[in-house]
Protein backbone atom coordinates (compact mmCIF):
# COMPACT_ATOMS: atom_id res chain seq x y z
CA UNK A 1 0.00 0.00 0.00
CA UNK A 2 1.27 3.38 -0.63
CA UNK A 3 1.85 5.62 1.80
CA UNK A 4 0.71 9.03 1.38
CA UNK A 5 2.60 11.99 -0.77
CA UNK A 6 3.71 14.91 0.89
CA UNK A 7 3.42 17.79 0.06
CA UNK A 8 5.99 18.54 -2.65
CA UNK A 9 5.82 14.82 -3.85
CA UNK A 10 2.00 15.46 -4.91
CA UNK A 11 2.88 18.77 -6.39
CA UNK A 12 5.44 17.01 -8.65
CA UNK A 13 2.94 14.63 -9.26
CA UNK A 14 0.10 16.54 -9.94
CA UNK A 15 2.26 17.62 -13.06
CA UNK A 16 3.31 14.23 -14.23
CA UNK A 17 -0.70 13.10 -14.20
CA UNK A 18 -1.67 15.82 -15.29
CA UNK A 19 1.03 16.33 -18.61
CA UNK A 20 0.52 12.44 -19.18
CA UNK A 21 3.96 11.73 -20.70
CA UNK A 22 7.46 11.90 -20.14
CA UNK A 23 8.80 14.50 -18.26
CA UNK A 24 12.18 16.18 -17.33
CA UNK A 25 13.33 17.82 -14.44
CA UNK A 26 13.74 21.09 -15.97
CA UNK A 27 10.29 20.93 -17.08
CA UNK A 28 8.87 20.18 -13.40
CA UNK A 29 11.06 22.87 -12.09
CA UNK A 30 9.95 25.47 -14.55
CA UNK A 31 6.19 24.80 -13.19
CA UNK A 32 6.71 25.24 -10.06
CA UNK A 33 8.75 27.97 -10.04
CA UNK A 34 5.55 30.01 -11.28
CA UNK A 35 4.51 29.21 -7.58
CA UNK A 36 7.40 28.81 -5.58
CA UNK A 37 11.34 29.36 -5.25
CA UNK A 38 12.76 25.81 -5.59
CA UNK A 39 15.78 24.30 -6.53
CA UNK A 40 16.51 22.60 -9.77
CA UNK A 41 18.01 19.60 -7.33
CA UNK A 42 15.64 19.48 -4.95
CA UNK A 43 13.12 18.53 -8.06
CA UNK A 44 15.59 16.04 -8.83
CA UNK A 45 15.81 14.62 -5.34
CA UNK A 46 12.16 14.07 -5.57
CA UNK A 47 11.64 12.60 -8.71
CA UNK A 48 14.31 10.10 -7.65
CA UNK A 49 12.63 9.77 -4.58
CA UNK A 50 9.41 9.29 -6.53
CA UNK A 51 11.15 6.59 -8.76
CA UNK A 52 12.76 4.50 -5.83
CA UNK A 53 8.99 4.46 -3.92
CA UNK A 54 7.59 3.06 -7.57
CA UNK A 55 5.25 6.26 -8.47
CA UNK A 56 7.34 6.82 -11.65
CA UNK A 57 10.11 4.96 -14.02
CA UNK A 58 12.86 6.82 -15.46
CA UNK A 59 14.67 6.11 -19.32
CA UNK A 60 17.79 8.01 -19.84
CA UNK A 61 18.04 10.80 -22.03
CA UNK A 62 21.31 12.12 -22.92
CA UNK A 63 22.64 13.04 -19.38
CA UNK A 64 19.49 13.29 -17.53
CA UNK A 65 16.29 11.35 -17.06
CA UNK A 66 12.62 11.65 -18.73
CA UNK A 67 10.24 10.72 -15.58
CA UNK A 68 6.12 8.54 -16.47
CA UNK A 69 3.83 8.27 -13.86
CA UNK A 70 3.60 4.25 -13.51
CA UNK A 71 -0.35 4.75 -12.49
CA UNK A 72 -2.59 7.25 -12.27
CA UNK A 73 -3.93 9.91 -9.78
CA UNK A 74 -7.36 7.85 -9.36
CA UNK A 75 -5.31 4.44 -8.85
CA UNK A 76 -3.65 6.43 -5.80
CA UNK A 77 -6.79 8.22 -4.78
CA UNK A 78 -8.45 4.74 -4.52
CA UNK A 79 -5.03 3.22 -2.65
CA UNK A 80 -5.38 5.37 -0.15
CA UNK A 81 -9.31 5.20 0.21
CA UNK A 82 -8.59 1.58 0.54
CA UNK A 83 -6.59 1.29 3.09
CA UNK A 84 -8.02 3.71 5.15
CA UNK A 85 -11.39 1.75 4.83
CA UNK A 86 -9.24 -1.60 5.76
CA UNK A 87 -7.80 -0.05 8.99
CA UNK A 88 -11.36 1.02 10.19
CA UNK A 89 -12.62 -1.93 12.96
CA UNK A 90 -16.02 -1.18 11.72
CA UNK A 91 -15.78 -0.94 7.65
CA UNK A 92 -19.37 -0.53 7.52
CA UNK A 93 -19.76 2.51 9.84
CA UNK A 94 -16.89 4.22 8.35
CA UNK A 95 -18.62 3.77 4.32
CA UNK A 96 -21.79 5.33 6.43
CA UNK A 97 -19.41 7.79 7.45
CA UNK A 98 -18.05 8.76 4.64
CA UNK A 99 -21.49 8.95 2.61
CA UNK A 100 -22.13 11.40 5.12
CA UNK A 101 -19.33 13.89 3.99
CA UNK A 102 -20.21 13.17 0.23
CA UNK A 103 -21.86 15.79 -1.75
CA UNK A 104 -24.94 15.15 -3.57
CA UNK A 105 -22.79 15.02 -7.04
CA UNK A 106 -20.18 12.86 -5.38
CA UNK A 107 -22.76 10.43 -4.23
CA UNK A 108 -24.20 10.24 -7.85
CA UNK A 109 -20.60 9.72 -9.24
CA UNK A 110 -20.61 6.51 -6.55
CA UNK A 111 -23.70 5.32 -7.63
CA UNK A 112 -22.57 5.58 -11.25
CA UNK A 113 -19.20 3.95 -10.39
CA UNK A 114 -21.65 1.17 -8.14
CA UNK A 115 -23.11 0.25 -12.01
CA UNK A 116 -20.16 0.69 -13.53
CA UNK A 117 -18.68 -2.31 -11.05
CA UNK A 118 -22.17 -4.58 -11.44
CA UNK A 119 -22.12 -4.32 -15.09
CA UNK A 120 -24.76 -4.61 -17.54
CA UNK A 121 -26.29 -7.76 -16.68
CA UNK A 122 -27.19 -6.69 -12.95
CA UNK A 123 -31.28 -6.14 -13.30
CA UNK A 124 -32.52 -2.93 -11.83
CA UNK A 125 -34.27 -4.86 -8.81
CA UNK A 126 -30.63 -6.06 -7.93
CA UNK A 127 -29.21 -2.02 -8.22
CA UNK A 128 -31.88 -0.85 -6.14
CA UNK A 129 -31.23 -1.50 -2.58
CA UNK A 130 -26.82 -0.88 -2.93
CA UNK A 131 -27.76 2.60 -4.17
CA UNK A 132 -30.61 3.03 -1.48
CA UNK A 133 -28.25 2.40 1.07
CA UNK A 134 -25.73 4.85 -0.79
CA UNK A 135 -28.32 7.98 -0.55
CA UNK A 136 -29.57 6.89 2.68
CA UNK A 137 -26.46 6.58 4.42
CA UNK A 138 -25.47 9.80 3.19
CA UNK A 139 -27.40 11.39 6.16
CA UNK A 140 -28.98 13.80 2.98
CA UNK A 141 -31.84 11.71 2.39
CA UNK A 142 -30.67 11.48 -1.10
CA UNK A 143 -33.72 8.95 -2.05
CA UNK A 144 -36.09 11.59 -0.96
CA UNK A 145 -34.05 14.28 -3.35
CA UNK A 146 -33.91 12.24 -5.98
CA UNK A 147 -36.55 9.51 -6.46
CA UNK A 148 -35.32 7.63 -9.28
CA UNK A 149 -32.15 6.68 -6.64
CA UNK A 150 -34.67 3.99 -4.87
CA UNK A 151 -35.68 2.81 -8.49
CA UNK A 152 -32.00 2.05 -9.39
CA UNK A 153 -32.13 4.32 -11.84
CA UNK A 154 -31.00 7.87 -12.51
CA UNK A 155 -33.64 9.27 -14.51
CA UNK A 156 -30.51 9.82 -17.56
Amino acid sequence: MPRPLGELEDAVMTRVWKWNRPVTVREVLEDLQQERSIAYTTVMTVLDNLHQKGWVRREAEGRAYRYEAVSTRAAYAAALMNEAWSQSDNQAAALVAFFGMMSPEQREALRDAVRMVQGPETSTSENAPAETAVGESAGENAVHENPAAAKGRTGR
